[in-house]
């Protein structure tokens, strides 16, 4: 069965339920940003956001920027994955902020004063279910108060996705 609206040239399916009652939703905002590029010498005493700039794939055209704008008002989960490399021991600590119009969400990371050498990766996951109206944003963002500038973000280890719950 297949639930669509037609049009003079074709059809858009938005909703597709298959002979084993699986459904899909081809429409369903949800996408995967990726990183190519090292993001080097991360700012202190600064927000900084994490630029994305690939997608494995953009459901419905969502994501542009290193930013999602929600098409529609409804929940979003959100995931972040990022790898850092060089991560000063000298700062007090790092925060990984999802900043959406309505709320930033603050995750301190990890204090790195408590180690004894800079560290040379830490991963960062990070997970939310978030409320959002239609034309909302939300992106990622890292806080790193003091130290030196000098942690990036590894390219090919970090990536950030979203969907719409409902």
């Amino acid at each position: 069965l297949t639930i669509g609206l037609g049009s003079a040239l074709g059809t858009t399916s938005h909703m597709v339920i298959d002979s084993t009652g699986a459904i899909t939703k081809p429409l369903q905002p949800a996408f995967l940003a990726t990183k190519s590029s090292i993001q080097s010498n991360i700012a202190i005493n600064s927000l900084v956001q994490i630029t994305f700039d690939g997608e494995r794939f953009d459901q419905n055209g969502d994501f542009s920027s290193s930013t999602f704008t929600a098409p529609v008002t409804g929940r979003y989960q959100f995931n972040v994955v990022t790898t850092l490399a060089e991560l000063d021991q000298d700062s007090a600590y790092v925060e990984f902020k999802l900043e959406t119009s309505n709320v930033t969400y603050t995750h301190p990371i990890v204090d790195p004063d408590g180690f004894d050498q800079d560290l040379p990766y830490l991963t960062i996951t990070y997970a939310q279910l978030v409320d959002m109206d239609a034309n909302d944003t939300a992106k990622a963002t890292l806080y790193i108060p003091n130290g030196s500038a000098q942690t990036d973000v590894r390219a090919s280890q970090s990536f950030f996705s979203g969907y719409l719950v409902c």
